[in-house]
């Protein structure tokens, strides 16, 4: 886990409670001459047609307040870091206005604001008065766990000032004593790794789809160097260059004929076949480790030709798999 969280690659967590309920909606009040005045409409501030989903995560510093963060933004949230809670209620606003392209957001709340915290409660108050329905994930860990944790990034806990981390762990605790309580959903993260708490968080957030998959399939000419953001990289060399055949130089693997010539060279279907299958074992790998975007880097002399045309029969067989894939040519026009 990573930042604030000052979570080192080992740490390990366990979960103590697993349901999340939404606020309780308004009840009616009554008038003083005795009839009953609804409060179930939505005040002016907020669009009642587009109210966003609302999750507030906090918990102790080390705990993974940002691996939870990064889980629900790769499940498509709009996540926040370190916002001042009194301004939660305007982020919420701004989220109805957005016409729906804000239908869920993530607050991540934690003790570097905490001249901003007390106005926490009365946010939530606000929150709950307008009918949003919040819920509030809240970190935990012992603080054996705690201790490792900094001692083993070699940071200062954010309240120990000039006294140990313990010291800094007892205050922090003891400041976020009444939110804990008020937790819908409360993870222990003693003993679990970073795979393990994203999967509960997928497992809380994800509904019943499985986390979805983005692939990015990049050809590109070996001669302008390798993609620096590629996970996988494959090299087309294997196959005849249509550069060397005089009719087809001037286009590129995007024209049928050029597509054509490359797809019926020896081992060029049997290549296809063989990788797509591979990249169904390597998805369904990445998707149990948490990891929701690949890069596929598919590469020839000098990305025009048979990089270009094995990236887009490689792209449609992943997305006849599902898989949501977007195909960029790197390198195509260049020279």
């Amino acid at each position: 886990m990573s930042e604030h969280d000052v979570e080192p690659r080992t740490e390990r967590e366990q979960t103590s409670a697993t349901v999340a309920q939404p606020a309780k909606a308004a009840r009616p009040a009554n008038h003083e001459d005795g009839a009953q005045v609804s409060t179930d409409s939505t005040p002016p501030g907020i669009p009642d047609a587009a109210i966003p989903e609302l999750v507030i995560i906090s918990g102790m510093s080390g705990a993974g307040r940002s691996t939870a963060a990064k889980c629900l933004e790769d499940l498509g949230w709009f996540v926040v870091d370190n916002l001042p809670p009194a301004l939660i209620p305007t982020m919420v606003e701004l989220g109805a206005r957005s016409q729906g392209n804000v239908a869920r957001i993530a607050v991540v709340v934690d003790v570097r604001g905490r001249r901003f915290f007390d106005n926490l409660r009365e946010s939530l108050a606000d929150l709950e008065s307008k009918h949003v329905t919040r819920r509030i994930v809240f970190l935990e860990s012992s603080d054996d766990a705690l201790v490792r944790r900094f001692e083993s990034v070699r940071r200062p806990h954010p309240l120990q000032g000039d006294g140990r981390i313990v010291d800094g762990i007892d205050a922090e605790r003891e400041l976020l004593r009444e939110l804990r309580g008020d937790a819908d959903l409360v993870i222990d993260t003693s003993s679990l790794n970073v795979h393990e708490l994203r999967a509960k968080m997928d497992a809380q957030f994800a509904g019943e789809e499985e986390p979805e998959l983005r692939a990015t399939v990049m050809s590109f000419g070996f001669k302008y160097g390798l993609p620096v953001d590629a996970d996988l990289v494959v090299d087309m060399r294997f196959l005849p260059n249509p550069h060397w055949v005089p009719e087809l130089r001037p286009y590129t693997g995007l024209n049928d004929e050029v597509s054509a010539y490359v797809l019926n060279q020896p081992g060029a279907k049997e290549f296809l076949d063989r990788y797509t299958e591979l990249l169904q074992l390597v998805a369904a790998g990445y998707r149990r480790e948490g990891k929701r975007y690949v890069t596929i880097a598919v590469g020839c002399t000098g990305g025009k030709h048979r990089s270009v045309a094995m990236s887009e029969k490689l792209a449609a067989r992943l997305a006849a798999e599902g898989v949501e894939t977007v195909v960029v040519h790197r390198d195509m026009g260049r020279e």
